[in-house]
């Protein structure tokens, strides 16, 4: 895989980008700013590490991780009631764990094709 051309990557970059300034235009309330602005950095932090180092099947399972995280955050964070802060939390998290399910196989199969050592 070439670096800085997978669109799932830049799917979950945008994705934490949206969250992490819809603090600008939503109303918040109690922790929904922190989580909002936190995994939102995060997703684009491994994003970008996984731009950056296709094929590192662990760096997508931590993206899907952070991924779910920011889906379950209004319910975590108790921010549900605020229909803007919520929405912000659920449509990028699920889009990102979307993308990056789908990326989870190619990124596997690149990584066994270039760690996988055959027998003589």
């Amino acid at each position: 895989m070439k670096r800085w051309t997978r669109w799932q990557d830049w799917t979950v970059v945008a994705a934490g980008a949206y969250a992490a300034l819809s603090v600008l235009w939503t109303e918040q309330s109690g922790f929904s700013t922190a989580y909002l602005v936190t995994l939102g950095a995060l997703l684009i932090v491994a994003g970008a590490i996984n731009l950056a180092w296709p094929g590192m099947p662990a760096a997508e399972w931590g993206q899907a991780v952070l991924a779910l995280v920011l889906l379950l955050a209004p319910w975590v964070g108790g921010f549900t009631s605020q229909t803007g802060a919520a929405w912000s939390a659920w449509i990028p998290g699920a889009a990102a764990l979307l993308v990056t399910a789908l990326a989870i196989r190619p990124s596997t199969e690149e990584y066994r094709h270039h760690h996988m050592t055959t027998a003589h």
